[in-house]
């Protein structure tokens, strides 16, 4: 019998392949379950729909990541920290505080945990970060630390 799998099965398959299986098995054990659909031509048809729309879904995270990284291209983010004696900061400055500066200065948002630190940031100056936009596509912040 051949079945559409509407979740991940272990040996099986993953969520929207299309299997054969012994009819005992999905009969009494996957479509109870609702793990898997029987393979009518409604539900194919169904199921090729859901993976167009998914591959779309797709492609637009894609080019909003391109355009993102576009955009912090011309970007400079300015943030401001405290500091002791010999221009040390007292702190580090964070992923969060550099995402909440670039929101607040340009309005472009980038998660914190998509801001990817080499070294922790302990001193005033000029940086340029790296950011993983998802896709293999990644983008570079110029961020300047300046005294508070």
């Amino acid at each position: 019998m051949k079945v559409i799998l509407q979740q991940d099965v272990k040996d099986q398959g993953k969520k929207g392949q299309l299997i054969e299986v012994s009819d005992g098995y999905a009969r009494n054990f996957l479509l109870p379950r609702k793990l898997a659909v029987e393979a009518t031509a409604d539900n194919l048809n169904t199921m090729k729909l859901k993976e167009k729309a998914r591959l779309k879904k797709l492609e637009d995270d894609k080019a909003e990541a391109r355009a993102l990284s576009k955009a912090l291209e011309s970007v400079v983010v300015r943030v401001t920290a405290k500091s002791g004696g010999g221009g040390r900061l007292f702190g580090a400055v964070t992923t969060k505080e550099i995402s909440d500066a670039l929101m607040a200065q340009h309005g472009v948002a980038v998660e914190k945990n998509k801001i990817v630190l080499d070294e922790h940031i302990k001193a005033y100056g000029s940086y340029e970060i790296k950011c993983k936009l998802g896709f293999e596509v990644t983008g570079t912040i110029h961020l300047i630390v300046t005294e508070a």
